[in-house]
Formats: C-alpha cells, sequence, structure tokens
C-alpha cells in the first residue's frame, strides 16, 4: 500500500517499505512503520539492526535508496528544511561544543531554528531551571558532569519546541539518578505539549512506558505492538533453570522450546502448567543446581523476538 492510501489524519511518521543500500550491505530492507501524533514509540533492536540508519533517515539525514516517507505532512524529498523543523533530535553521543559555554551552545542552537534571543533566553531560563542547571550557564560544556551534558543536548534539542523528539540511546552511560530525572522531564513535556517521542534504548525498562514498540532485526521490523499486550502474549511466567541438558529436554516436553544464555535456560510458562512444573522440579531435583519462577518482562519479550532464529533457541 503506497503512502497516499494510508489515512493519515492522526499519523505523524509514515514509512513505507524503507530500503537503505550501503554497497551490497541493506542497512534497512522494507523497513514499515507508523506513529501517530503524541504516541511514545519505542525502536528496539541489537546492535547492527538497523536502529539508527532509520533514525538518520526519518530525520533527514540520509536519503533512503527506495521507500516512501511522510513526517508531519511532509515528504523528506520535497521538504527536508521544514520536516528538521518539527523534530528534535539527540544522538547516542553529546554533540554539544565542549568548548563553548552552556548558553552559547543553547544559543547556537536556537539561531539554527531561527528564534530570537529573547526567546532563547525565555525557553533556555525555564528549561535550564527544571534539570537545575541556571548557576552553570557561562561554564564551558567540557567542564560539566557526563549527566549535565546529556541534560543541555536535551535541552538543545527541543529548544525549538518540535512537534517530534527523537531520542537515540537518550541515557547511555549515565547514572539511575540522572536517568530518572531526563525520564520525568520528558514525561511531563509529553503531558503538556502532546509532544511525540520516538525512542531508541538498550535499557528495555525506559520502553515499558511507551505506547508502541517496534523490534526491527536485520533492517526489518520483525515484531510490534502495545508492551504490556506483547509481554502478556509472551506467557505468565518465565523459567531460569541451570541443569543438564538432559534435564532440560524433559521439561521441554512440558513447556516447549527455551532459549540458552549464560549457562541458564529460560522457558515460558503458562499458569496451568504450574503445578506440572513443580512435580517435574520434584522428580529432577538432584539434577537441578538452580530453579526460579518469575514474571515477563520486556527485556525476556526481546530475548524471544530477537533469538527466534538464532541458534540459542532450542
Amino acid at each position: 500500500m503506497a503512502i497516499k492510501d494510508v489515512d493519515q489524519s492522526n499519523l505523524i511518521v509514515v514509512a513505507n517499505n524503507i530500503v537503505k543500500l550501503y554497497g551490497d550491505v541493506r542497512a534497512l530492507n522494507q523497513f514499515s512503520i507508523k506513529i501517530r501524533k503524541g504516541e511514545f514509540f519505542g525502536l528496539l533492536g541489537p546492535n547492527g539492526s538497523g536502529k539508527t540508519t532509520s533514525i538518520h533517515v526519518l530525520a533527514t539525514l540520509i536519503s533512503p535508496s527506495n521507500g516512501e516517507i511522510r513526517i508531519a505532512d511532509n515528504d523528506p524529498s520535497k521538504n527536508p528544511i521544514e520536516i528538521r523543523k518539527k523534530i528534535g533530535l539527540v544522538f547516542q553521543e553529546t554533540t554539544v561544543d565542549r568548548s563553548l559555554t552552556l548558553m552559547q551552545n543553547l544559543h547556537f542552537a536556537g539561531q539554527l531554528h531561527g528564534l530570537s534571543k529573547a526567546a532563547i533566553k525565555d525557553r533556555s531560563q525555564h528549561l535550564l531551571g527544571l534539570f537545575g542547571l541556571e548557576k552553570h550557564v557561562d561554564r564551558p560544556i567540557g567542564q560539566l558532569s557526563g549527566g549535565m551534558r546529556r541534560a543541555v543536548d536535551i535541552i538543545r534539542g527541543i529548544i525549538h519546541e518540535p512537534e517530534i523528539l527523537i531520542l537515540d540511546e537518550p541515557t547511555i552511560g549515565l547514572d539511575l539518578p540522572n536517568r530518572l530525572k531526563i525520564w520525568k522531564f520528558i514525561e511531563d513535556l509529553r503531558q503538556k505539549s502532546g509532544l511525540t517521542v520516538l525512542l531508541t534504548t538498550h535499557y528495555l525498562e525506559e520502553a515499558e512506558p511507551c505506547d508502541q514498540v517496534a523490534f526491527i532485526d536485520s533492517g526489518t521490523i520483525i515484531k510490534q505492538g502495545n508492551p504490556k499486550s506483547l509481554i502478556t502474549d509472551l506467557g505468565d511466567y518465565i523459567v531460569e533453570i541451570q541443569a543438564p541438558a538432559a534435564t532440560k529436554i524433559i521439561i521441554k516436553t512440558l513447556l516447549g522450546e527455551f532459549l540458552d544464555g549464560g549457562g541458564i535456560s529460560y522457558f515460558r510458562c503458562l499458569q496451568k502448567d504450574l503445578n506440572s512444573l513443580t512435580d517435574l522440579q520434584k522428580e529432577n531435583k538432584k539434577e537441578i543446581e538452580n530453579w526460579r519462577i518469575r514474571k515477563p518482562n520486556l527485556n525476556d519479550v526481546f530475548l524471544w523476538t530477537t533469538n527466534n532464529n538464532s541458534t540459542d533457541y532450542k
């Protein structure tokens, strides 16, 4: 289906069968997503899966080799500048100038978006106050902590009040307090402004509040849905077992396929199977070194989705 045939009344990002070639390498292969206005959307996948390439294509930083895209009712091939006005982008690595002061960085970013000095000052004061950075405006970025620099990256990404905020691994390398502070800020911003947020992250707990997540592998979306629904569909419990191969084969007859990782095997379990599972555990307790039953989470969905064709899938 072509983009012109898609109802875009509530859509702000539409990508249809995007291909991106680097020589013979397909970084994106029939990549397709739809993001609604005001939605919190997570794009998840292993290293090298195509996450950053897809972000760069959607942000008009690179052009696709094939396929169709519409961003905020604009075609990137015709109106890339108009799209960039509507997008805020926070890269994996900090891109603030370490030799400039905090305020000089924000002035530079604001002027790139055509903001007046008065508008830059007004918006900066408000945003800096939310992160407690008001006293650091005259310090060179190189003298700030990693958490402070990341906050400046995010402030710079939203100073022009975009409709879409793209966060590519926004909290990588940050400690928990700074990660929580950043996510509190993003959530408050979404609630107040209706901002659309597109996130990539390796901290999958950060993606659990998303309205939708899509798993990408080899440049293709392989699964998509609401995180809570995907977790529910996985099963009622995850059973972690450390045991000899013969014992795992016995358990497999009851629970089905499992994943191996780090010496531990992961099985999916339904509520109705718990009694039979307990009986199996008692019968094989001498062989089982470790045994744990817990609720599934988005990390489990990630592992079961991206390992579905792996040699670790037994």
